[in-house]
């Protein structure tokens, strides 16, 4: 499966100016499998047709413009490493953000080795099933869905992936499953705040479930929630 060309599918192939300059520093050398989501948007992506109807769509496509793996993996480290060392949350620039060292639990080194599979799979679930988290998903807009991942110039594997995430219901008890460190689920919650619009209601609700079956604690999750939030305000800006 190549992940990379997978990733470019779900958020789209048109990059945003602003995610360039800003998720360059935290590429190594480029290319590999990481980079079809490092250099996909929300423009024409599939993650942009489940978003159509959400609240989130006036943000412009913000929190996916900032969905790059290793962007998300830098919100998420520096949050945790600020919570260990005892920090208030910290309010920090897109670029300022260090990368996430290898070995750190966050580094993309660490999300594509190990016998768990490849990690960046279970982002791409955990956003997918964050934004659909409110419910709206009818049977039309369903087979839209499913007919725009057929029309991907993907292989069988790779849409049936795909099919399989959009298909499945929005379960964050499932999804915290996918964690096997802390680590791990600290960077699905920061996906998956990222993908909604967390003042709705059901989508509040289905964060704190994350949350809760992930088992962060309750000062980790509030620089996870201040990271993501000054990124978006960032990229909107």
């Amino acid at each position: 499966m190549d992940i990379g060309r997978l990733l470019q599918g779900v958020m789209g192939s048109d990059t945003a100016a602003t995610l360039q300059r800003e998720a360059k520093r935290f590429t190594s050398g480029g290319g590999g499998a990481g980079g079809g989501l490092l250099g996909g948007a929300a423009a024409g992506g599939l993650m942009a047709l489940l978003l159509g109807n959400k609240s989130a769509r006036k943000m412009g496509g913000t929190a996916l413009k900032v969905g790059g793996a290793a962007l998300l993996a830098g919100l998420a480290y520096k949050a945790y490493s600020d919570y260990k060392s005892n920090k208030a949350p910290q309010h920090d620039k897109i670029e300022d953000l260090p990368a996430a060292p290898k070995s750190s639990g966050f580094a993309l080194e660490d999300q594509s080795a190990g016998n768990n599979g490849d990690f960046r799979l279970a982002i791409v679930r955990a956003m997918i099933a964050a934004a659909k988290s409110d419910g709206h998903i009818d049977a039309e807009e369903n087979e839209r869905i499913k007919a725009a991942i057929t029309d991907q110039d993907l292989s069988g594997e790779e849409k049936g992936f795909l099919l399989d995430a959009f298909s499945g219901e929005a379960d964050p008890v499932a999804i915290a499953q996918l964690a096997k460190t802390e680590e791990q689920g600290a960077e699905l919650y920061v996906a998956s705040r990222i993908a909604i619009d967390p003042d709705a209601e059901a989508e509040r609700r289905y964060l704190d479930r994350l949350a809760g079956a992930l088992r962060l604690p309750q000062a980790l999750v509030e620089h996870l929630d201040t990271k993501v939030e000054d990124a978006r305000r960032q990229l909107s800006a």
